[in-house]
Parts: C-alpha cells; sequence; structure tokens
C-alpha cells in the first residue's frame, strides 16, 4: 500500500548552523512544488511543544539564504 505524504514540518533545534537557511529553503521550495503542506516550528522544541506553528510557501522563505540564523 503506498501512502503519499501530506504534511512535512521544518524544525531546527537551535544553533546557528552554515547551510541552514538553504536547507530550509529547498525543503519548503520542494513541498510547494510537490504540492505538500508545510510548516514552520519556530523556538524550537519549546515551539513544538506549544505548538508555535506557521504554515509556509514560497514567499516565506524569499531572500532567506542572505539572513542569517534559521
Amino acid at each position: 500500500m503506498e501512502t503519499k505524504i501530506k504534511k512535512i514540518a521544518v524544525f531546527t533545534s537551535g544553533g546557528d548552523s552554515p547551510g541552514m537557511n538553504a536547507a530550509i529553503r529547498s525543503v519548503v521550495r520542494t513541498c510547494a512544488y510537490m504540492k505538500i503542506d508545510c510548516v514552520g516550528i519556530y523556538r524550537g522544541y519549546e515551539g513544538m511543544i506549544e505548538g508555535d506553528f506557521l504554515p509556509m510557501n514560497a514567499r516565506s522563505v524569499n531572500n532567506i539564504i542572505n539572513k542569517g540564523g534559521t
């Protein structure tokens, strides 16, 4: 039986890491292309516990590569 992915959450556990913004951008843009819902979880584990989710789309990650942090 084939199961289709319907939603993906983007989550980072904190701390800066080179290339993380590019990775986030890639996941979000691929989700948009594949018509998969994508949500971002803000504030790491605390945000996951408290439900601090925000729907993300290609516009959400516009120019993210030029910014610091994740």
